[in-house]
């Protein structure tokens, strides 16, 4: 009895943050328009979250397409396919692993930042401040940062599977020795820019209004000592990448299930 006592309370309070998470993310939609009042507010958050973590995906894109490029080799080499290595690069990178590993490093690097930001001006009694000068901290803090890591995820995931596709060319036209238009035809002629490439953005949509939600969430709920936002950060990064695993495989099995 006492283990299914726990199982019911562990279920009740995972069922109370959704719930939190549901309401926070209506009053965050509710609060859009200011996208049209002040658009100055979330140009600034898309440089800022998009700039800090560009250089971490720009070099993880990079070595993903090495790695790509050699173990993609090594097997289509089994089959006298090595002509099909720009294809099997591209098809990785758009439809999984741009989206995705972009994802993990975004909740890695900006989560944890937008985080730590609300949490310490939630410590430092900003928020509170704003409250009481009659300034809507939800509004003016909030939700510029919400749309701005909306916006930048797409980006940062095309960025991430360029790289990624420059890296593979690399290891196999300028390492390997594969016929260079071979390379770049394969590609052109085997991805597709509805099926593959929009339902790649799709996904990096799907996965910055993730991120962005829980890093922003977090921040907002977390207790405003050091320690509770220390706590929130790891929060971040945990609940995010698995929510983004979680999402990749449901959004695979709907996309690419025909």
């Amino acid at each position: 009895m006492n283990a299914l006592a726990a199982v019911g309370r562990f279920t009740l309070e995972k069922l109370v943050v959704l719930g939190q998470v549901a309401r926070f993310f209506g009053m965050l939609v509710v609060r859009l328009g200011i996208v049209v009042k002040r658009p100055r507010l979330v140009i600034q958050q898309v440089h800022f979250i998009g700039n800090y973590s560009l250089l971490i995906i720009l070099v993880s894109g990079l070595f993903v397409g090495f790695v790509l490029g050699l173990q993609g080799y090594y097997t289509l080499n089994r089959y006298g396919s090595e002509e099909a290595l720009g294809l099997l690069v591209a098809l990785s990178l758009v439809r999984e692993l741009g989206p995705v590993v972009t994802a993990l490093l975004f909740a890695g690097r900006a989560g944890t930042s937008l985080t730590a930001e609300i949490g310490l001006m939630k410590a430092g009694e900003q928020l509170s401040a704003m409250e009481v000068m009659a300034v809507d901290p939800i509004r003016r803090v909030l939700v510029p940062r919400f749309l701005g890591g909306i916006i930048a995820m797409p980006i940062l995931a095309a960025v991430f599977s360029m790289m990624g596709v420059l890296g593979g060319w690399f290891v196999g036209v300028v390492l390997i020795g594969i016929d260079t238009g071979a390379f770049w035809s394969q590609m052109q002629n085997g991805v597709d820019v509805f099926n593959d490439v929009l339902n790649g953005v799709i996904k990096s949509v799907v996965f910055g209004v993730a991120v962005t939600l829980i890093a922003l969430f977090e921040g907002w709920q977390c207790r405003p000592t050091p320690e509770g936002v220390s706590r929130a950060t790891t929060r971040t990064v945990v609940a995010g990448s698995l929510v983004v695993l979680g999402l990749d495989f449901v959004l695979t099995a709907i996309m690419f299930s025909h």
